[in-house]
């Protein structure tokens, strides 16, 4: 059983990645992380809420020493909209409860303000993570989530790797390129040299995704290189550096995004880069690629 989330759900949401995240469940494309505008976590879900829970998260000093789950059994009509089988439970993560097990929530209402939790990367913003347990499961447990898929289409945008920057954070810079077709309208991704939109952390996870269906075996290059090869849900990364102006760094974090970054933020905490600095990015096959895990 896949559970496919609708346009109702999605356009809440000013981004969104399957993929982009070193955990097993993304890497199976069972899990969704959802960046809602502002500072508090807005459900995706409409349901019962049947648990909360604070969990230990690993140590991070940029990071919260706890995290926060929040298991919401689904409204019928919920699950009939997204295929998902009556009394699937939705599970929900990086937001601080402010609802309480019996208090029932609908799509759009606010669950408590996100935090920033040690399960993700300094370079990542603060999102709404979501699965999905069928029913009669252990919600608690961290593995048995259910395949997650979005019923939007993800616009294809092809860039030649080139862009100044506009954003610097301690851990990451953003470039004003590529261009987003229409922002605020629809979403759109980096795309392959093919036109596939890409999903994920090329390449310092070992597997991405993509936001149309592939068949197995399709290989998938970008600015001439070989990058992957579709396997099941997702992507295996071929090992790769990412380079900037001819310096590795760790990698690009790909998404799907309705403004102005278009799923491309250079992942570099070694290599600082000054505002209004053209950044020209460049792939290369390595023996021993940048791979970040779960620890």
């Amino acid at each position: 059983m896949t559970v496919t989330l609708p346009p109702s759900v999605l356009d809440r949401y000013r981004r969104f990645s399957r993929f982009n995240s070193p955990y097993p469940a993304h890497d199976d494309g069972c899990a969704i992380d959802l960046y809602p505008d502002g500072e508090t976590g807005v459900s995706p879900v409409a349901g019962v809420v049947r648990e909360t829970r604070t969990v230990g998260c690993p140590d991070r000093p940029y990071a919260a020493d706890e995290d926060h789950l929040i298991v919401v059994e689904l409204d019928d009509d919920w699950c009939r909209r997204t295929g998902a089988a009556t009394g699937t439970l939705a599970r929900i993560l990086h937001v601080i409860p402010e609802v309480s097990p019996g208090e029932h929530v609908a799509v759009g209402d606010a669950l408590g303000p996100l935090t920033r939790s040690g399960f993700f990367g300094r370079w990542v913003d603060d999102h709404v993570h979501l699965g999905f347990r069928p029913p009669g499961a252990n919600a608690l447990r961290a593995s048995g989530s259910l395949p997650v898929d979005v019923d939007v289409p993800v616009e294809p945008v092809q860039w030649d790797g080139t862009g100044a920057v506009v954003e610097r954070g301690p851990t990451h810079v953003v470039l004003d390129a590529p261009n987003h077709p229409s922002p605020g309208l629809r979403f759109a991704a980096l795309a392959s040299d093919d036109g596939v939109p890409l999903d994920g952390g090329l390449a310092h996870y070992a597997g991405g995704g993509a936001f149309d269906a592939l068949p197995d075996g399709t290989a998938l290059s970008l600015w001439g290189t070989r990058v992957g090869v579709a396997r099941g849900r997702g992507v295996a990364w071929e090992p790769l550096d990412v380079l900037a102006n001819g310096e590795r760094v760790t990698g690009l974090s790909l998404f799907a995004d309705r403004d102005g970054a278009v799923g491309a933020k250079l992942v570099c905490p070694d290599r600082r880069f000054a505002l209004g600095e053209t950044v020209s990015l460049a792939l290369a096959p390595s023996d021993d690629p940048i791979r970040l895990g779960v620890g």
